[in-house]
């Protein structure tokens, strides 16, 4: 019953590891001085010296960019008087993560090192996977000013070793949860 409770618990612990290795990381930051109601157009620019995607993802990240921001409001224009020009970053990485499970019992000192060490049967379990990061990194700059107003990351959310329809699926759902606080909230 012993062995049964901690292969459960093994288990549980291996599931919500790897639960947390999937979930996208969304962050922002803006200027709190700029006038949000403001901006209702926007276009492209290419961040110089920014790392980029292929044409197939560039396309689909600012399809899904777009989405979102037409849902706020902001309609997209090739126009140089626009009202924010927007730049995107993108990374893709991947790394190595282990899980690993003892069953904590084994052989060894026992209390104080002296005499009193013990004996008994030890399990131990590791797996590896490899994780692909895929970060997006969205600027918006005010054309007016020349500044920086608005900055979003988010991180796990291309994985170039997914289906087509399971990255389209990723995209979108970070780029909702990446905009989902903008325009940011106004304090009063």
């Amino acid at each position: 019953m012993k062995k049964v409770l901690m292969l459960a618990l093994a288990l549980g612990l291996v599931l919500a590891g790897s639960g947390r290795a999937f979930a996208q990381d969304i962050r922002y930051n803006f200027d709190k001085q700029a006038d949000f109601t403001k901006f209702k157009t926007f276009k492209w620019v290419v961040i110089k010296g920014g790392k980029h995607v292929n044409d197939l993802v560039d396309q689909q990240i600012r399809a899904a960019i777009e989405s979102e921001l037409a849902l706020k409001g902001l309609v997209r224009t090739d126009a140089d008087n626009a009202d924010l020009y927007i730049g995107y970053q993108a990374a893709v990485d991947s790394e190595k993560q282990y899980n690993s499970f003892d069953t904590g019992w084994g052989y060894g000192p026992g209390y104080g090192g002296g005499w009193y060490g013990g004996g008994g049967m030890s399990s131990s379990t590791t797996t590896s996977t490899t994780i692909y990061i895929g970060q997006i990194a969205v600027d918006m700059y005010q054309v007016s000013s020349k500044s920086l107003v608005w900055r979003g990351n988010a991180t796990k959310t291309i994985d170039t070793k997914a289906k087509p329809e399971k990255q389209q699926k990723n995209l979108a759902k970070a780029m909702t949860k990446l905009f989902k606080n903008y325009p940011p909230p106004v304090k009063k």
